[in-house]
C-alpha cells in the first residue's frame, strides 16, 4: 500500500521535502511509518515532538494505515 506523508516546519526541513509517497506493508501502522522515515531520513530523528493526523484526524502510533491515506506529521507550533 502507498500513503502520502506531509511534513510541516522543522519536519519539512529535516526530510528535505513537503511530502513523500511511502510504500508500506498491508498491516503497517503509524509507528512503522515513523521508524521507516527515521531509517531513510536520519535527520528526521531530530524531530522529538510531533503529533500525527491521518486523513485530517489526530491519531496515535498504533493506528493502522490504509492504501491512499494522507498522513500529516505536525511539529509543535511556536512563536508569538
Amino acid at each position: 500500500m502507498k500513503v502520502n506523508v506531509k511534513f510541516f516546519a522543522l519536519g519539512r526541513e529535516l526530510v528535505g521535502n513537503n511530502s513523500l509517497e511511502i510504500e508500506l506493508g498491508e498491516s503497517d501502522n503509524i509507528k512503522n511509518l515513523i521508524e521507516r522515515l527515521q531509517n531513510e531520513h536520519p535527520k528526521f530523528k531530530e524531530l522529538k515532538s510531533f503529533v500525527v493526523a491521518v486523513n485530517m484526524e489526530y491519531a496515535d502510533m498504533q493506528k493502522s494505515l490504509n492504501d491512499g491515506d494522507e498522513v500529516a506529521i505536525i511539529p509543535p507550533v511556536s512563536g508569538g
